[in-house]
């Protein structure tokens, strides 16, 4: 392994890191220098997005604190197959890092399609470990051709918005196919503000947007509300949540709007 290989630390940086970590947490080498790390045996995913499409969480505190709890299991070589919590190193490994990444890897399936990739996102998570606090770059990998492109994570949130949230070819799509078309929109909108809340990295521009196609169009706000009332009733919420946790900035105007859109909208679906 290069971490235990015997070179000057300034030709080796694994191995000077390896043994930062070794002091600091008094561990061996060897045990210091892994960098697999994942959920234990038999469970999946940090929950951070099952907790963001519910809103079952407080801050975002706990999101980070759910996503270095299930994901701190370290690959251990010297037992193949055995996953063991490393939480402490998990946390050391972190807090170095400089830069994130993700890959996507399919043209049929983006970043607000599932709440996989923002659930896999560490970026907040090593901005709060970190000692000075600051959060790293964040970029995503498009393969899904041959002429593969590497973006920053902001510029990917842009670009999904544009060609689904907010492109009338793909909206209209879904509101053609009825029921099930109006949750698409909708889970699609939460999915964005999950990486509001795992990354920062989705601009005000997209909720205001948004609001415009699906809230102050009244036409449209039939349509959605008449089709699926309880996916619109989520959505009305989701971008109530979103400006009451600081990701959207807005007209009070907006915000009284949606608040008596959400009261009609619960008398509806209750039959009052």
């Amino acid at each position: 392994m290069a971490a235990e290989a015997d070179e000057p630390l300034e030709q080796n940086f694994i191995r000077k890191h390896a043994i930062e970590q070794a002091e600091e947490l008094n561990v061996s080498i060897r045990e210091a220098s892994c960098r697999v790390f994942s959920n234990s045996a038999g469970s999946y995913s940090a929950n951070v997005g099952l907790a963001i499409e519910n809103g079952g969480w407080e801050d975002e505190s706990q999101l980070q604190e759910q996503f270095l709890t299930r994901k701190g299991f370290a690959f251990n070589a010297d037992k193949p197959g055995m996953m063991e919590q490393q939480a402490d190193l998990f946390k050391s490994a972190l807090k170095t890092v400089d830069v994130t990444f993700q890959n996507l890897d399919s043209s049929e399936i983006s970043i607000t399609d599932v709440s996989h990739y923002y659930d896999s996102d560490p970026t907040k998570v090593v901005e709060g470990l970190r000692d000075d606090k600051k959060k790293p770059m964040s970029l995503m990998a498009d393969t899904t051709t041959a002429n593969a492109q590497v973006r920053t994570l902001s510029e990917t949130v842009r670009l999904d918005a544009r060609t689904k949230l907010l492109n009338p070819k793909f909206y209209e799509g879904m509101l053609s196919t009825g029921y099930e078309g109006v949750r698409e929109i909708q889970k699609r909108l939460r999915n964005t503000m999950g990486w509001s809340a795992t990354a920062g990295e989705v601009d005000n521009f997209v909720f205001e947007d948004a609001n415009s196609v699906f809230i102050e169009d009244a036409e449209m706000q039939q349509r959605l509300l008449d089709t699926n009332p309880n996916a619109f009733r989520d959505m009305v919420t989701t971008f109530l949540e979103a400006n009451g946790r600081g990701y959207w900035e807005t007209t009070d105007e907006n915000i009284e709007r949606l608040q008596e859109l959400y009261a009609e909208v619960e008398d509806r679906i209750e039959g009052v």
